[in-house]
């Protein structure tokens, strides 16, 4: 219980608290002003309950058709209390969602979390980030706002409707039990809190298991929506290759854990049902039995023993938020649990224990590129090939080889800052390093959207974006530059999408480039053309280029070789 509070406390400072937090507070108290004035027009209700049925009693048709249009304006202002308190607290709502998704946001992009916490790379991943980002925060604030507000007004209603009732049942109840006279002055009051007490108490004993299950009910949802995209991001490759029959079978094995633990779920939501429902339909009705002795006693009323009963009705009601609220509870907990692994984890992601994390960063202090004594390895521990000491400046252009498996493309992850398991120094020039991997990343925002990532079209001349695309061999494309959606990135081969990856570096002009097999699918004499094209148009950049065969075009000024000791080192020596 502890821990559930710490959790809700620290995510709901994140979502309240920050810029513009006065607004929320001031949006939080007007909502709970206007909780606090229904509660007035709830008691004036009690009041019309006793006049209304001691009308009746007394066969007064002028007072109960009057008390009927008191009635009438009761309910209009309750309605309109209510509409103007929901409408507050949606505003109030969407700006701790923003909020709270932002903080979120930040968690997973910021440091590149999102990266560094992927399976074998991380101590500990964070399951469905998509599912935490957007419906958890959205669901823990709908549930906080909810339940505080709701729990406020309980007990504002507590208070009031317990002093009334005290006021109403000013009379002892008498009985004989194994022969001693017992008089219990007041005992609706007491009678209400003992039956809302044993109530609350079977009620946690049976729905603790909740939880756990809706935790887990959320977990696997989304496990199976991830495997469904998966399907639909890989439907050419999965195609070609004829894994219909292994995809199903890995869907219907994600269904069947949503269907086990679903089975669990409602066998304990009948279990809890089976004491909460009756409760439920009962809570109206057992008042009026409470309130039988004293009205047969004389001691009230007719319209006291229905004014009475109403205000009985609400101490029990208002006592039992925990009994009506407990599903609600039990799924913000774990929404709670959700949202906390999130910003856990990513605030310091752990590497897995195979190998340190050691590679030792720096900024060089002559706008250069030097690696010393680097030996990358895998986050399990296995050490891939040493890569040779090399100082690279801007204008340089290199070829890197090595055989495959030798830790190439790692070379490239560490130089761009990401890939830290393996000992060694790298010092980078303080521009960034524009890196072009084999399959490149296109957003699905549309053609221009694509070619100018990570900016964006407004940043680039649409003439000088038109000409960069025939430039590069995208001159069929230019018809789909207007659209903006993914539609326009469909049948993309990847020949295609390497040539808008190159048009990129046209536009950004980088002064560090890396091509990781950046033209591996281009025929010999495409590559050639763009690569030389490259080397034009960015005579001062420092390109280092991966690939398996000599890169023709890009002429070349110099060879680094992963696992091998360079030609011209070995000459030296």
């Amino acid at each position: 219980m502890r821990v559930t509070l710490g959790r809700i406390r620290a995510l709901t400072r994140r979502a309240a608290f920050g810029p513009g937090a006065g607004v929320g507070f001031a949006l939080f108290a007007i909502v709970l002003v206007l909780i606090l004035v229904d509660l007035w027009v709830d008691v004036q209700m009690i009041a019309w309950t006793r006049r209304f049925y001691d009308a009746l009693e007394q066969l007064d048709a002028h007072t109960a058709m009057r008390e009927l249009g008191v009635f009438g304006m009761l309910v209009t202002g309750s309605a309109a209390i209510f509409l103007v308190s929901d409408y507050l607290r949606k505003r109030l709502w969407l700006r701790w969602r923003q909020k709270l998704t932002g903080d979120a946001l930040d968690a997973w992009t910021g440091g590149r979390a999102y990266w560094h916490l992927r399976p074998g790379l991380s101590a500990e991943t964070v399951d469905n980030p998509d599912q935490r980002v957007s419906e958890d925060c959205d669901r823990y604030v709908e549930l906080l706002l909810e339940l505080t507000l709701d729990l406020v007004g309980r007990i504002a209603g507590v208070v009031t409707y317990v002093a009334i009732l005290w006021t109403l049942s000013d009379f002892v109840l008498h009985f004989t039990a194994l022969g001693f006279d017992i008089e219990i002055p007041r005992y609706m009051v007491w009678l209400a809190f003992l039956y809302v007490l044993v109530s609350s108490a079977i009620t946690h004993m049976v729905g603790w298991p909740l939880k756990s299950l809706y935790f887990s009910h959320e977990r696997r949802e989304a496990d199976f929506r991830h495997t469904l995209v998966q399907l639909r991001d890989n439907a050419t490759e999965i195609a070609q290759a004829g894994g219909e029959a292994a995809e199903r079978r890995r869907l219907d094995a994600r269904f069947q854990g949503i269907r086990h633990n679903w089975l669990r779920l409602i066998r304990r939501e009948l279990i809890l049902g089976l004491f909460t429902r009756p409760y439920y339909q009962t809570v109206l009705r057992v008042p009026l039995f409470f309130a039988l002795p004293a009205y047969f006693a004389g001691s009230v009323t007719f319209g006291g023993l229905m004014q009475l009963s109403s205000t009985f009705s609400r101490v029990t009601t208002t006592l039992s938020w925990f009994i009506f609220k407990y599903r609600d509870l039990a799924e913000l907990a774990a929404v709670a649990h959700r949202l906390d692994d999130l910003f856990r984890v990513t605030g310091d992601p752990e590497p897995v224990g195979g190998v340190a994390a050691a590679v030792d960063r720096g900024t060089s202090a002559d706008d250069a590129l030097h690696v010393r004594g680097l030996r990358l390895a895998t986050p399990q521990g296995r050490w891939l090939a040493p890569v040779p000491d090399r100082t690279i400046r801007r204008g340089e252009r290199i070829w890197i080889s090595g055989a495959s498996g030798q830790g190439k493309t790692t070379l490239l992850t560490a130089l761009s800052g990401l890939w830290r398991y393996g000992e060694g120094r790298i010092e980078t020039p303080e521009a960034p390093i524009f890196v072009l991997p084999q399959r490149p990343y296109l957003c699905p925002d549309g053609l221009a959207a694509a070619a100018c990532y990570p900016s964006g079209p407004d940043d680039f001349d649409p003439a000088r974006l038109r000409a960069v695309l025939e430039r590069v061999g995208l001159s069929h494309r230019l018809g789909a530059l207007e659209a903006d959606s993914e539609v326009a990135l469909e049948g993309l081969s990847l020949g295609e999408r390497q040539r808008l990856a190159l048009a990129r570096v046209l536009l950004h002009r980088p002064g560090w480039l890396v091509l990781d097999e950046a033209t591996s699918a281009l025929d010999a004499t495409s590559e050639a053309n763009l690569l030389a094209i490259l080397r034009r148009d960015l005579p001062t950049a420092a390109i280092l280029c991966v690939a398996h065969r000599e890169p023709v075009g890009l002429d070349h000024t110099g060879v680094w070789t992963i696992g091998e000791v360079p030609q011209t080192e070995r000459k030296t020596a």
